[in-house]
């Protein structure tokens, strides 16, 4: 229910740029033509913005005599991807973008510690191109259901739905033909001891009972050839604390 509301939220965006009452009520035709098509009896149908975007237009159309067609993306198995796509240069770019959450008590031991990542490609191709990403071995996936020693567990494994199921379980190959521009392939998240590349400790001093001291370290962890951009520490104070300083 959620994942359906947040794919009608962004195909409305994409339509009328802004998702407010106003541009509803402006547009409730195309709202309604959208809602058809996006479910099938209580079922998500075509869920692409760029897909609905080729037989829903918010332009008027000639009249056209002859023999209407549906649009191939509408009949054919990838419904993600428009036919005809052609580049002068083809170009794949993948970014693997991961975020360490931890949680630490106040003797420094790390009660949470997990990694939430996500594959995001940006994809220039002509035709119908079959891409193939491959795994490190040492790499183990939930729903294979397979065990090894020494090997990393994903967990929560998310897919884009171009990828090909039935061969990710046999050798866990990631196979899809994927859609044009920019989307997720894929999440995931891995619960495991992380090293905290930042490691933060703190000192409370109470003086009286109207003023206490807190004292903060910070100390970087990570290899001396990274660089750490935009990091922020945020010391809560209570709501009715005077002059925190």
């Amino acid at each position: 229910a959620v994942f359906i509301l947040d794919v009608k939220g962004k195909v409305f965006c994409e339509y009328f740029k802004e998702l407010e009452e106003e541009s509803i009520r402006d547009n409730f035709v195309i709202v309604y033509e959208l809602l058809d098509e996006l479910m099938d009896f209580g079922f998500p149908q075509t869920t692409d913005s760029k897909i609905l975007q080729e037989y829903i237009t918010q332009q008027s159309n000639k009249l056209e005599t002859g023999k209407s067609r549906v649009p191939p993306t509408v009949t054919n198995a990838v419904s993600w991807r428009s036919e005809g796509i052609k580049y002068k240069k083809n170009e794949v770019f993948i970014d693997v973008i991961e975020s360490v959450n931890l949680l630490v008590n106040a003797n420094g031991s790390v009660l949470l510690s997990e990694i939430v990542g996500t594959i995001k490609l940006k994809v220039f191709l002509s035709g119908m191109p079959e891409l193939r990403l491959g795994l490190n071995d040492r790499v183990l996936f939930e729903l294979t259901g397979r065990s090894k020693n020494k090997s990393v567990e994903l967990e929560d494994v998310k897919f884009h739905q171009c990828v090909r199921l039935s061969r990710f379980d046999n050798d866990r190959t990631i196979s899809f033909i994927p859609p044009d521009g920019d989307f997720e392939l894929m999440s995931y998240r891995l619960s495991t001891q992380v090293k905290p590349l930042i490691w933060i400790e703190s000192v409370i001093e109470k003086f009286s009972h109207s003023r206490v001291e807190i004292m903060v370290k910070a100390k970087g962890q990570f290899k001396k050839q990274s660089v750490a951009n935009g990091v922020e520490i945020s010391v809560p104070v209570p709501s009715d604390a005077d002059s925190p300083r």
